[in-house]
């Protein structure tokens, strides 16, 4: 009798070890689906898709309305990051130095706003007054279009080509090498590539890791 209870025991024990195995590697199955659907964002040479979202003035703003551009210097950027406020002055010189030879800064506060106030489309429109945006601020309402470029961070510069009608990415990374120190750079990255898409030369170095602080996501 007892061998029968300890051999019915060691049954319900091996049944259940193998029920919870089963659990486990499919809820491991299911991760790891979830993780190679997942979107990566746009790689170099990917074809960047058009977006309508709000400036700072109110009206709409798309890629498609710049029709003499040759490219343009994509900037997911806010107001409250100080990444963000140390590259603001040079974010400005990128738009005044570019602009006008075809590659206008766009840039895009990808923050939700109840997560970060500070983010918010009234406070976009003050700080842009103050440091005197010569270029688009939009806001990702609904945050739809940073997660579709693979934005992480602010400041995170996507540079696009216009190449046959489409607008291909080229560069996507951070400005400079010291976000510390406008006076101390050594390798100015966006700088580089925009120069050598006008010369028509192969981009130097096409990605870099973005520094900055992390998007704020409402959970």
């Amino acid at each position: 009798m007892k061998k029968i209870l300890l051999l019915t025991g060691l049954a319900l024990a091996i049944s259940c070890q193998q029920k919870l195995e089963s659990t486990e590697m499919a809820s491991i199955e299911e991760k790891v689906e979830s993780v190679e659907l997942a979107p990566t964002g746009y790689k170099i040479g990917d074809e960047a898709t058009d977006f309508k979202l709000k400036n700072i003035d109110g009206n709409y703003v798309s890629l498609a309305d710049f029709k003499d551009t040759k490219g343009f210097i994509v900037i997911f950027t806010c107001n409250h990051c100080p990444y963000a406020k140390a590259y603001e002055d040079r974010i400005i010189a990128l738009d005044k130095k570019y602009k006008t030879k075809g590659y206008p800064v766009i840039a895009i506060n990808p923050n939700d706003p109840i997560v970060q106030p500070e983010d918010s489309f009234e406070e976009m429109q003050i700080r842009a007054k103050e440091k005197g945006y010569t270029f688009p601020y939009l806001l990702d309402e609904g945050q739809k279009t940073y997660p579709q470029y693979g934005a992480t961070k602010t400041p995170h510069v996507f540079l696009l080509n216009k190449e046959n009608g489409k607008n291909i990415v080229r560069y996507i990374g951070t400005i400079d090498d010291n976000y510390a120190d406008p006076n101390d750079i050594s390798v100015r990255y966006v700088e580089n590539a925009v120069e050598a898409l006008l010369n028509q030369k192969p981009i130097p170095i096409e990605t870099t890791v973005a520094i900055g602080c992390t998007i704020k996501v409402k959970k």
